[in-house]
């Protein structure tokens, strides 16, 4: 049976993330972008299909390069409303801790769909609580994707210093440092995929430098360079966080992640606000990754990561929609307008382009994951699309169809393609029945903030 190639042809506007003109549209087979047609240009062989984009605006899928999608279950709850991340962190722990398989399940699918809603296709996420009963969380996650057909890099997260101890986080949500190894090893082995067009990838990510052990952060590197895995945690998200790490280890953030041996291109880190000029260049020159995640820095008023002195030291530099519980969404397109305002407050109007956002929350958030086959258009990448209609009310007036998707805010996708196959319809989830799911969510919301 011949392959099916299908031309989405002359595209409204098309970002490519690149310097390629794709007015013409792309060629796709396989699941795999076979030709780039400029302005003009037929394909160079028949399409046995062929979509008509001439209203849509597609862009690369947007990757999230960080996120807790459990924290669903707990958005925009009155106790930490008004509060900074430490006492925020602490009022939600005990909550968190009774988490169970089931609500993780129903939190991930809602945080999947709402992303794959926005234009997403890649997710990566930050899980770290295994309580009694949940040791299995990241093989529940793993189950929740693929029935979504997206792409994720599931972080194998974890906390090892509680309450006692002096760390935040209280006892029953700690792990002992070699049960966290070999899971961290045991998932790996089990789900991690390598090459071009992998659907599942495994990193291993110690919470931050408040909730675990040296001791693990300095294991969990060892393990990372041995099966060729890459590292995450949170780092200079606040001043706190900072004191913290004098306080403990006498040591700078970014001293204390060089200390453990994780200053390097196979780490990144979510936030990354509070570094010094010095700081800023030796993340540059390892090649170190950052995750601006503006929606919930401004929520938390954690500060404005540097993302002008990073990208200009070297740093590779993403994005992601963090919480849901310190955002309180889980939208990419959304996403890449808050990081658009609130750099260009830091910035100016001129520096911070819509394209430039745009290509943070794509090409460059591929990068922060160690992946060069998404994140742009181009031959021989990913069939991984986002379509956006601007036939909105919100829309009408404007004239720039690239940057109308931020100016105006765009906040959910016409039509979303992963490897070649189409996951969103006329901006539903195919296959998906999104009032029930909601209903269990939300049921299981209530009862976890209940306690029954």
């Amino acid at each position: 049976m011949p392959a099916t190639r299908t031309w989405l042809k002359n595209p409204l506007a098309i970002f490519t993330a690149n310097a390629l003109d794709a007015r013409g549209g792309l060629v796709l087979q396989d699941g795999v972008i076979v030709e780039v047609l400029a302005a003009g240009q037929q394909p160079s062989a028949p399409c046995n299909e062929v979509f008509d984009a001439r209203e849509h605006v597609i862009l690369p899928g947007l990757i999230n390069t960080h996120h807790h999608f459990y924290q669903t279950l707990t958005r925009a709850w009155a106790p930490v409303v008004n509060q900074p991340l430490f006492p925020w962190l602490k009022t939600l722990y005990p909550v968190w801790a009774r988490l169970t398989p089931e609500k993780l399940a129903l939190a991930s699918k809602v945080a999947l769909a709402e992303l794959l809603l926005s234009g997403c296709t890649t997710a990566a996420d930050h899980h770290y609580l295994f309580p009694d009963g949940l040791e299995n969380a990241i093989d529940v996650q793993v189950e929740t994707v693929r029935e979504l057909g997206m792409r994720a890099m599931l972080t194998r997260g974890s906390m090892s210093l509680g309450e006692k101890d002096g760390g935040l986080p209280p006892q029953q949500t700690v792990q002992e440092g070699q049960v966290i190894l070999d899971d961290s090893q045991r998932l790996i082995h089990e789900y991690h995929e390598r090459g071009d067009g992998a659907q599942i990838q495994i990193a291993l990510a110690p919470c931050s430098p408040f909730s675990v052990t040296p001791e693990i952060m300095s294991a969990s590197a060892e393990l990372a360079n041995q099966l060729d895995v890459r590292l995450h945690t949170h780092l200079a998200e606040t001043l706190d966080e900072e004191d913290f790490c004098l306080q403990r280890f006498g040591l700078r953030t970014v001293d204390y992640l060089d200390s453990v041996g994780w200053l390097g291109p196979r780490t990144w880190l979510a936030h990354g606000i509070h570094f010094n000029p010095d700081e800023i260049a030796r993340l540059g020159q390892a090649g170190t990754g950052i995750c601006h995640c503006p929606s919930s820095n401004m929520r938390l008023a954690s500060g404005i990561c540097p993302s002008i002195e990073l990208t200009d030291a070297g740093a590779l530099f993403g994005l992601g929609v963090d919480g849901s519980a310190s955002n309180d969404a889980s939208n990419m397109i959304l996403e890449a307008r808050q990081a658009l305002y609130i750099q260009r407050l830091r910035y100016g109007a001129e520096k911070i382009t819509p394209e430039r956002v745009l290509g943070w929350a794509t090409k460059g958030s591929a990068s922060l994951l160690g992946r060069t086959d998404i994140g742009e258009l181009a031959l021989g990448k990913q069939a991984d699309l986002a379509l956006f209609k601007l036939d909105e009310l919100r829309f009408s007036g404007s004239h720039d169809p690239i940057s109308a998707l931020l100016l105006c805010g765009a906040d959910r996708a016409d039509r979303v393609m992963i490897g070649g196959k189409w996951r969103v319809v006329d901006g539903q989830v195919e296959g998906l029945d999104l009032k029930g799911l909601i209903a269990d969510h939300s049921q299981a919301a209530r009862q976890l903030i209940a306690g029954t």
